[in-house]
């Protein structure tokens, strides 16, 4: 199994010496965590007084205790279960629905980190690097895997190791160029034959967002330049 790289926090120094910060996913997801079991604890309340009902007969009802159904509605049930909450949420009229949503970036694993260190090695000292930074949105959880700086101009650098749904892939870059404040966008792709294979398939379609190829911008790069123009290299 690959490995996978934890940081509690992440900084990195902005333009104007303020220190950015991007919190690990593990820690914002359980205090998201503890938000949801204390929304759903005070609409099953509401429900449960609306309806007339006491907590031992809704906690009667969802086979727990009422002790157990008050500490529910308190949110302070820790590892709060679907089971749960399904069960408390039809003893008041109520039926759970979950489904999940895009919101931020996935954890990096050792092949994400190892194609990121391959493109930093193309680089030559005069080209700042910096990884995991944040976009200039308040709350936005969304970071550049790595952003490039040379006078006056700035890269986003996003790394894919393996390459699927490419339309996918085309509106979370554009959505990221759109609002990461950047010049220039590189996309790097780990050199799989399976990569190559779809590439094959697919470049015309990411042609209009990323008009360069390797070449162009490795040539760049390796003068100390940003690309003209938004381009995707395979390494």
């Amino acid at each position: 199994m690959p490995s996978v790289t934890h940081k509690r926090q992440v900084s990195v120094a902005c333009d104007d010496g303020r220190m950015a910060t991007r919190t690990d996913p593990a820690v914002a997801s359980r205090a998201h965590a503890r938000r949801l079991a204390r929304g759903i604890g005070e609409q099953l309340r509401i429900a449960r007084t609306s309806a007339g009902l006491s907590q031992q007969h809704t906690g009667l009802a969802a086979a727990m205790s009422h002790a157990q159904w008050g500490r529910i509605e308190r949110g302070a049930v820790g590892g709060l279960s679907f089971d749960q909450v399904a069960r408390a949420a039809s003893a008041v009229g109520l039926r759970l629905v979950a489904r999940l949503v895009p919101d931020g970036d996935p954890v990096r694993d050792a092949a994400h980190l190892a194609l990121l260190d391959r493109l930093r090695r193309v680089l030559p000292a005069t080209v700042r690097w910096d990884t995991e930074v944040p976009l200039p949105i308040p709350g936005d959880r969304r970071a550049w895997d790595a952003l490039l700086r040379t006078p006056g101009r700035r890269a986003g650098c996003e790394a894919e190791t393996r390459l699927d749904d490419v339309q996918a892939l085309e509106r979370r870059l554009a959505l990221k160029l759109r609002d990461g404040e950047v010049d220039v966008l590189i996309l790097a792709v780990a050199d799989t034959a399976a990569n190559r294979h779809v590439l094959r398939a697919h470049r015309a379609d990411l042609r209009a967002l990323l008009p360069l190829d390797g070449r162009e911008v490795l040539r760049a790069l390796r003068g100390g330049s940003l690309p003209a123009r938004n381009g995707l290299v395979v390494l």
